[in-house]
């Protein structure tokens, strides 16, 4: 755990510190596991401190996650975000939420899809998952992959063990992610590429996540569509992130910054690259960047 230093939080929440592009930034968007959280899977005391000082200027903050909304409420009620004037992305860029339940765009996977995806994870020995609108966990694979558990543990998602036909005709999801440790999915990363990706959206969310979406959603289109809706200009957000399903967003928004362990792609598409989730990355950059003199 970092021990962060207590004059440190006291300058950061100092409103006589606020100032440079301050007044130029109108929503903040965090990417959630390994950027707004550490690598214990919590929040340092230096980002909420940062992040609540940020909505007490009127500064929107969104969480835009591959998680469900229920995966990350409990994120959100740590940092007091709340309402009909707040939002989240979640399932990276499928579905744009008021905090009050008010579904702005939901776009998933239909039931043929849904089936396209069982049958190619079947036939090429792959473990997979999706996700329906509820957060809900489903696979066919009787041996439930650990990913799998875990996903459904972070969520507070069930995992039904279920066919295509033991589900109801017009089941449909709003994402698949085939799942596995990093050797086995690089070895099958390219043949999901060739069998999906000319009609959805496919990318590598992390090590152990090759997902599957619809083909209009990321999470740079979800924020086009949340801050054209709100009336903020791309050059009004910052953004930070730390993967490659990050990379859509931080080519959308004027500011992107990278975590320190990031991967080296979401780098190279970043404006700045902070400190790591664990050494106050989101804080240290939000001083330097926004709230400095």
């Amino acid at each position: 755990m970092v021990v962060v230093d207590k004059d440190y939080l006291i300058n950061l929440v100092d409103n006589a510190q606020y100032g440079g592009n301050l007044m130029t930034i109108k929503l903040v968007a965090l990417d959630v596991d390994d950027t707004l959280l550490n690598s214990q899977g919590h929040i340092l005391a230096s980002t909420k401190y940062a992040l609540q000082n940020l909505l007490e200027e009127g500064v929107k903050v969104v969480l835009c996650s591959g998680r469900p909304l229920r995966g990350i409420q409990p994120f959100l009620n740590e940092l007091g975000i709340s309402g009909a004037d707040q939002y989240a992305i979640t399932y990276n860029g499928s579905v744009i939420e008021s905090l009050a339940g008010d579904i702005l765009l939901q776009k998933g996977l239909s039931n043929d899809e849904y089936r396209h995806i069982d049958a190619y994870a079947n036939e090429q020995h792959i473990q997979y998952y999706v996700l329906d609108q509820d957060g809900e966990v489903y696979t066919s694979n009787h041996d439930v992959s650990r990913i799998a558990v875990i996903q459904a543990w972070e969520n507070d998602a069930g995992i039904f063990i279920r066919t295509p036909d033991e589900l109801a005709d017009d089941f449909t999801i709003v994402k698949a992610a085939f799942v596995g440790e990093k050797a086995a999915l690089d070895k099958v990363e390219d043949g999901v590429h060739a069998a999906f990706a000319d009609k959805n959206y496919v990318v590598r969310a992390a090590d152990n996540f090759l997902e599957v979406m619809h083909q209009s959603v990321n999470k740079g289109n979800g924020l086009t569509q949340l801050t054209g809706k709100l009336g903020i200009s791309p050059a009004e957000v910052m953004v930070f992130g730390d993967e490659k399903n990050d990379i859509p967003m931080f080519d959308f928004a004027g500011q992107a910054v990278a975590m320190g362990n990031g991967s080296a792609a979401a780098k190279a598409h970043a404006d700045y690259v902070t400190d790591s989730n664990d050494e106050d990355g989101i804080a240290n950059a939000l001083q330097k960047l926004v709230f400095k003199k």
